[in-house]
């Protein structure tokens, strides 16, 4: 069984191209931090990742560099020969499902209090709960 679960933080925007066929897909890299180790110094490792279609599109429409995302998938090793002929391996990883952790720092889209008209001392006003006087629907 090939699975892995990552979380870690886009090292750059993603970037999303279609191949010949049209199909959607998204490049992007993440860095993980691995635990601490003894002398105290935490390391990174950096992972490619690769996201199709409609997941693909979600990543590049709403994740951007700094993003913190749990990343699902498999991984894929490539063999490669570089420019000087020298034998590489690459690991790649292969997307099923992307959750983005980040909270959304969009202007409006702060949470509760943007649809909430300001009070008349111009402070923004707690939502209120409201009551419902009608139980006939509940099925217990």
């Amino acid at each position: 069984m090939n699975k892995v679960f990552l979380i870690g933080n886009l090292t750059r925007d993603p970037e999303l191209t279609e191949t010949s066929s049209g199909v959607a897909i998204c490049r992007f890299s993440i860095a993980v931090n691995r635990n601490y180790t003894s002398g105290g110094e935490r390391q990174t490792d950096f992972f490619n990742c690769t996201a199709w279609r409609g997941l693909g599109e979600n990543v590049a429409r709403y994740a951007k560099k700094g993003n913190k995302v749990a990343v699902m998938g498999s991984v894929e090793l490539r063999n490669y020969e570089d420019n000087q002929g020298v034998k590489r391996t690459a690991v790649d990883i292969n997307c099923n499902d992307v959750e983005f952790l980040s909270p959304r720092t969009s202007g409006g889209d702060s949470g509760y209090e943007s649809d909430i008209a300001p009070a008349s001392s111009g402070e923004k006003r707690k939502p209120s709960l409201q009551s419902f006087d009608d139980d006939g629907d509940i099925p217990f």
